[in-house]
């Protein structure tokens, strides 16, 4: 079947998103160099909004808009972080994920001026950042640091720092890479150092599921092993029932020979409480992985812990 001539791809108009759009369109040109895209771009609510976000939706915020315009059909194709990908609740009715494109670095990056590491960071510098995995960890890890809250593309977050905003910042590896920024990370974080988000450094190619020619299209990129991996986390996540004020962190590991793993963890705000499950998929299917290395948390009492959690 020979692709549309067209594909109107919908993302959100950070610059990180749009440069995600144009590595998704790098790809689609090597495999289907007839077909023109196009980028529609939208401002979403979490965005434009710099407070909670629990008070608007949670992650649904940075969703909601992409998801309207593909389904109204104004765009083809929406580009979406997964961390970013409510899994709480079903993807919107009619639409699906065609592609996962291969992962990008899954870890953690500390942003320091002067180059310190986070383990060299003197008794009450201040961090940046507003992700309550990341506040939890550190408030288990390093209580003698201070977390100011940290809103905001990267760009900006920088410009924050700069200011004098916080004494140094955390963001994803994958995301400074993204944006040509690498050069700024001072420290990278072990995963056991920093457990990270549940769909983290994987883009997901989402379309309507009646739009088979799209679908055809974009399904060659497609990366088998980040597709099992982000089924299985996605999976854990739906059975956590987690929300946006749960610090709850988790990744699969695709090792030798295909065999799969899934790590994850659930925090108290405060750090206090950790729980830990980490499970081999042996002949288990990714989802059903997910739900296993999910059940193990729920009997550690992850739902009182969850639900403790106002949202």
């Amino acid at each position: 079947m020979s692709a549309p001539a067209l594909i109107r791809i919908v993302s959100r108009d950070s610059p990180m998103a749009l440069a995600q759009v144009e590595r998704v369109r790098a790809e689609l040109a090597a495999i289907h160099p007839g077909t023109v895209t196009e980028v529609v771009p939208v401002k979403t609510t979490g965005d434009r909004w710099m407070g909670d976000l629990a008070q608007v939706e949670g992650k649904g915020a940075f969703t909601k808009e992409v998801d309207a315009a593909l389904l109204a059909g104004d765009a083809d194709l929406a580009v979406h972080c997964v961390k970013d990908v409510p899994a709480d609740r079903p993807l919107p009715a009619g639409t699906t994920f065609a592609a996962f494109l291969e992962r990008d670095d899954i870890r953690d990056a500390l942003v320091h001026p002067g180059g310190l590491t986070l383990d060299r960071l003197p008794a009450g510098s201040r961090i940046g950042t507003s992700s309550v995995r990341r506040v939890a960890q550190l408030a288990a890890s390093h209580p003698h640091l201070r977390c100011v809250p940290f809103r905001g593309n990267a760009n900006r977050r920088l410009a924050k720092l700069a200011a004098g905003e916080a004494d140094a910042l955390l963001l994803a590896v994958s995301g400074l890479r993204r944006i040509a920024r690498a050069d700024v990370i001072s420290d990278i974080l072990t995963t056991e150092a920093m457990c990270p988000p549940i769909g983290a450094g994987v883009l997901g190619l989402q379309c309507r599921e009646d739009d088979t020619a799209t679908i055809d299209a974009v399904s060659p990129l497609d990366h088998a092993p980040t597709r099992s991996e982000t089924t299985a986390e996605r999976m854990l996540l739906h059975v956590l029932q987690g929300h946006c004020n749960s610090p709850i962190a988790g990744y699969a590991t695709t090792h030798r020979g295909g065999d799969l793993s899934l790590r994850a963890r659930v925090f108290s705000p405060d750090g206090k409480t950790v729980l830990d499950a980490h499970e081999w998929a042996g002949p288990l299917d990714p989802a059903t992985l997910g739900t296993s290395v999910a059940v193990a948390l729920l009997r550690q009492g992850a739902r009182e812990l969850i639900d403790g959690i106002a949202h």
